[in-house]
């Protein structure tokens, strides 16, 4: 049958309004922002909060002076990207699992330590600077806190006060950070950027299982931040071999940093299939690195006039030593010496100790983040709890 002209209008507008209306409700929802009653984070000295000093000692003066003003168990002069997105969200900042004093679970719980890796390292703290909690240990300790936390909370009391609801673990947001110290610690056994990237894909199916792991454990709501151009870190451009011509204009390494991207570009695709194999699950991938590396190849756009050099550290080109790190002390003359100092002024600074950034580049970090713009699907931080079509 042949239509005419006007029916076959007619239909198409029909077929057209019942989209939209079938449409309607989805866009609702994607538009709606989320109300994530808790966060569970992973990670390594990018977001811990606490964790490796509650074990290992706590980070030392002058790290926390900014906000905190003192230690605060922070590799920073002040808060970092986690803290800034709990307080998006209305939350307290996360408490360190092992940190026994004074911690508050009701809104979540921080597994990270600084240190830390995805893949377990064959070494001790003290021999390669790298944590024993890797992420599969994170993953071990979240698998017990989530029956033992309800269990203590069935206690009533306080106990119903510090810890959170059972229904908050399907409802929170999980958030990832982990990665850098995978590479860097291959690099700094003097492999080869060929060598490191040959391990890079046994590093991201570890990363995929603890994902899948927590989404076994009821975990649907997934924000994984991609790793920072290492290149442009002091303590790597200090420790590791850069000739002129690696340099870029910003001053960064570009072979650290190409290791890095690789790095970045299988954890983009581990994400992919994740997405696949975890139907009920939200993930959103967040490129941290481009966020970052805005910051050190245009400071003056972001308010910075140091992008490279260390705040607080002591000597050297990168105002950075191995032995004498921010707050390490030396003898000067027979008398020990603090000479580890701070910079007069932090906020002016990209890096706080030639690994960590300040908190002002933190900061900086989170606003270019926190709308999307630098996300797949590019969706809102607050709106993470919805499913979008990834790029």
């Amino acid at each position: 049958m042949i239509m005419e002209p006007h029916s076959s209008k007619t239909l198409v507008v029909t077929i057209l309004v019942s989209l939209s209306l079938s449409l309607a409700p989805c866009l609702a929802l994607a538009s709606t922002s989320c109300k994530f009653p808790a966060i569970f984070n992973f990670g390594d000295s990018n977001s811990d909060t606490g964790g490796l000093s509650a074990v290992f000692g706590q980070a030392r003066s002058p790290h926390g002076e900014s906000y905190f003003h003192g230690p605060a168990g922070r590799y920073c002069d002040g808060r970092l990207v986690i803290d800034f997105i709990a307080k998006s969200f209305g939350l307290p900042f996360l408490s360190a699992y092992l940190d026994s004093v004074g911690s508050n679970f009701s809104h979540g719980a921080n597994f990270a330590t600084a240190g830390s890796t995805i893949r377990p390292q064959n070494t001790t703290l003290r021999q390669s600077g790298f944590s024993p909690i890797s992420l599969d240990v994170q993953y071990n300790e979240f698998y017990d806190f989530h029956p033992r936390s309800q269990v203590a909370r069935n206690r009533g009391g306080v106990f119903k006060q510090l810890m959170p609801k059972a229904q908050d673990f399907s409802r929170a947001l999980y958030t990832f950070d982990i990665g850098q110290n995978d590479l860097t610690a291959g690099l700094f056994l003097n492999m080869s950027t060929t060598q490191v990237k040959a391990y890079v894909p046994d590093v991201l199916n570890q990363f995929k299982n603890i994902v899948k792991n927590i989404y076994g454990q009821g975990g649907r709501y997934f924000w994984i931040h991609n790793t920072g151009p290492i290149g442009c870190l002091p303590y790597v451009l200090d420790r590791l071999p850069v000739l002129a011509a690696q340099v870029d204009n910003a001053g960064c390494a570009i072979p650290y940093n190409k290791v890095a991207q690789f790095f970045n570009r299988g954890l983009k695709q581990a994400v992919f299939q994740l997405r696949k194999d975890l139907p009920l699950a939200a993930i959103t991938y967040v490129d941290v690195y481009s966020a970052k590396y805005s910051l050190i190849s245009q400071p003056e756009k972001h308010g910075f006039k140091e992008p490279v050099r260390a705040c607080c550290g002591h000597g050297g080109k990168y105002n950075y030593n191995l032995h004498i790190g921010c707050g390490g002390k030396a003898k000067v003359h027979g008398k020990v010496k603090l000479v580890g100092k701070a910079c007069q002024d932090p906020s002016l600074w990209v890096n706080w100790d030639g690994v960590h950034y300040t908190q002002a580049a933190n900061k900086r970090v989170f606003d270019q983040i926190v709308d999307g713009s630098f996300s797949d699907p590019p969706i809102p931080l607050k709106r993470a709890c919805h499913r979008q079509q990834a790029h």
